[in-house]
């Protein structure tokens, strides 16, 4: 589909510090379940999920596990944050993987660009 025919989507990106390499991959298959559980109103809702480990680089401030999400709406992201059972298995399991910290999250509103 080209470009000039999507809408907007948000984009959110979500950014763990775990130091534990075998915590780090644990928290890449919780987003593999995310991505097969997630619905809303019996229907997948969550446009795009990828996930990975970050590159060991100083410009990644200590940052080890990255994914972005892209969603319809600002409705639907906040779906995501507030009601989705799988968000909530996949907060739960963040949450035991030893995160140094909250993630960071930022998201942002745009349409698709593409480049050759």
């Amino acid at each position: 589909m080209a470009a000039a025919n999507q809408g907007a989507r948000v984009h959110r990106t979500t950014m763990f510090k775990i130091p534990d390499p075998e915590n780090q991959k644990k928290m890449l298959q919780a987003y593999q379940a995310l991505a097969k559980e997630q619905s809303k109103d019996g229907k997948p809702y969550i446009l795009f999920i990828i996930a990975g480990m970050a590159e060991d680089d100083p410009r990644s401030k200590g940052y080890t596990v990255v994914a972005h999400t892209a969603f319809a709406s600002l409705d639907d992201m906040n779906y995501y944050d507030s009601e989705c059972a799988a968000h909530k298995t996949l907060k739960k399991a963040g949450a035991s993987l030893g995160v140094a910290e909250p993630p960071l999250i930022v998201y942002f509103e745009g349409l698709p660009t593409f480049s050759k």
